[in-house]
């Protein structure tokens, strides 16, 4: 019991949401009883149980979105991210232009965010430098209208994929949800992406919960991975919500973007040491 205590305390200093930590808890502890085991085999049997019961909740099978980007037969494959205030959307489209681009597919990216101050020349100042085109609008304009443009765009032009980029907002603020839902009505995306940071904690699962209910969450993307996170917002995220995360943003590089691998999170939150 006292591992187990000890397990759900490193939980959640790795900012895994208290109600998954309980949870998981439980789970092993159910795992574990009945077991015959050496105490002097004890500590590593349960370290064996832990990261089994991590693995499993992680193992989910995730969505290849740039094999869904080249096989989409009627172009363009589009996406749509989304999220709170600050938490990297812009820079993370960057990256998947990036991605994009590295799989021979080209793209254009919609500046639907004509609610914060700034966020158009942001966009602008992406596009030249990674030498696509954004579409934007005046700050207060449709920003269904600017992600149908783009669309249109894309497909007068023969452009693989339209990355939107939408207003940040808290899941709280209803005429911005509402916004968003009817970017989804008009343009009908592909795929979804909520983009989160890895340290927000627990935030993080109610934000996902919310976006789902009001537009549908396809996968996840966490950022600011490089900022001390252990991860434990990820395991919160799956367990929580079922959703897949595909990439953590580790930097503000276009090239900064990897895949999500489970194995790294679960040497964090059981204290081994990080790679790299």
């Amino acid at each position: 019991d006292d591992l187990l205590e000890q397990l759900e305390l490193d939980m959640l200093e790795a900012d895994v949401a208290y109600e998954v930590a309980e949870a998981l808890k439980d789970e092993i502890r159910r795992q574990l009883v009945g077991k015959k085991v050496k105490k002097s085999e004890l500590k590593a049997e349960i370290s064996r149980s832990i990261s089994a019961a991590l693995l499993s909740v992680m193992e989910s099978e995730k969505p290849d979105v740039v094999k869904l980007a080249h096989e989409k037969s009627e172009k363009p494959f589009i996406m749509l991210f989304l999220g709170p205030n600050g938490a990297g959307k812009t820079t993370t489209i960057a990256k998947f232009v990036n991605l994009m681009r590295e799989n021979g597919m080209s793209s254009v990216i919609a500046l639907a965010d004509t609610f914060r101050a700034a966020s158009q020349e942001q966009g602008m100042l992406w596009a030249s430098r990674l030498g696509v085109k954004a579409i934007g609008g005046p700050y207060g304009s449709d920003a269904a209208a600017v992600a149908y443009t783009a669309r249109e765009h894309a497909k007068s032009k023969n452009v693989d994929v339209v990355l939107i980029d939408s207003a940040g907002r808290q899941e709280t603020s209803k005429n911005l949800m509402q916004e968003l839902a009817k970017i989804v009505r008009v343009v009908k995306p592909d795929f979804k992406v909520y983009v989160g940071e890895a340290i927000a904690g627990n935030a993080v699962v109610n934000q996902v919960r919310e976006f789902d209910k009001y537009v549908g969450v396809d996968a996840v993307v966490l950022t600011k991975a490089d900022v001390d996170a252990k991860g434990g917002s990820a395991i919160s995220i799956y367990k929580a919500t079922g959703k897949p995360i595909l990439y953590l943003g580790t930097g503000q590089r276009e090239s900064d973007l990897q895949e999500f691998d489970a194995t790294w999170v679960i040497g964090n939150v059981m204290g081994e040491q990080r790679a790299g």
